[in-house]
């Protein structure tokens, strides 16, 4: 009896099982987890909805004007572009690892808001980059942003899975880990570039394609 108590005082002491312990399991409060959920796919929504409203036309054009100004406005294309595929890809990850989630707590849900807070702030660092996109100002506001939510959302799930919160195998958290320090170090790196040419610092990101393909990162997962 006295190292079972033992065993329990010793798991109450270690705060990731602390945590699972206490944690709201799925099953059994599926409406809250429902909402939580609900709640951070609409402000997804919202984020990507938000960019379009940046392209705008004069009211006054005549018809022989109207490709003219859509063609001054191809760099809040561009940006309208990126975001939107940024803000998918985003999406994607929340989703899948929500779909590990098998309990939650007020700290996994103070870090979605936080992770949420940097998703809605896309459509305002893309309006900067579409309008100023080649000043160093532009970059750094939007490289920052997305470095944000990229860090925060792999703290996020580094912090769920530590405590029981969610479950996946090693590799595929290593996959995801070494995904997330990719794409802030690519976004990190073109503010470095930014101080010595900003025109050229958003070409970087082309390198973010190379991510969606997977073999390099998968590679080097299985050897760490």
């Amino acid at each position: 009896m006295k190292r079972d108590r033992g065993s329990v005082e010793a798991d109450l002491n270690d705060r990731p099982v602390a945590r699972e312990q206490v944690a709201k399991k799925r099953e059994e409060h599926e409406v809250e987890f429902s909402r939580i959920v609900a709640f951070s796919d609409g402000v997804f929504s919202i984020a990507i909805t938000l960019l379009v409203l940046e392209l705008q036309l004069p009211d006054d054009l005549t018809h022989s004007e109207v490709w003219g100004s859509i063609w001054d406005q191809r760099e809040k294309f561009l940006a309208y572009g990126i975001s939107f595929a940024v803000i998918a890809r985003f999406w994607l990850v929340h989703h899948s690892f929500f779909s590990e989630v098998k309990a939650f707590d007020s700290r996994l849900i103070g870090l979605n808001m936080l992770y949420l807070a940097w998703i809605v702030l896309i459509p305002f660092s893309s309006q900067v980059l579409g309008e100023y996109g080649g000043s160093l100002a532009a970059v750094v506001v939007y490289s920052t942003n997305l470095s944000f939510v990229v860090l925060i959302g792999q703290w996020m799930a580094w912090d769920a899975r530590r405590t029981g919160l969610a479950m996946t195998d090693a590799q595929t958290e290593r996959e995801g880990l070494l995904r997330s320090m990719f794409i802030a170090a690519v976004f990190l790196l073109s503010i470095v570039v930014a101080l010595f040419d900003a025109s050229i610092a958003p070409y970087m990101w082309l390198a973010l394609f190379f991510e969606g393909r997977g073999h390099v990162i998968e590679r080097l997962s299985r050897r760490t």
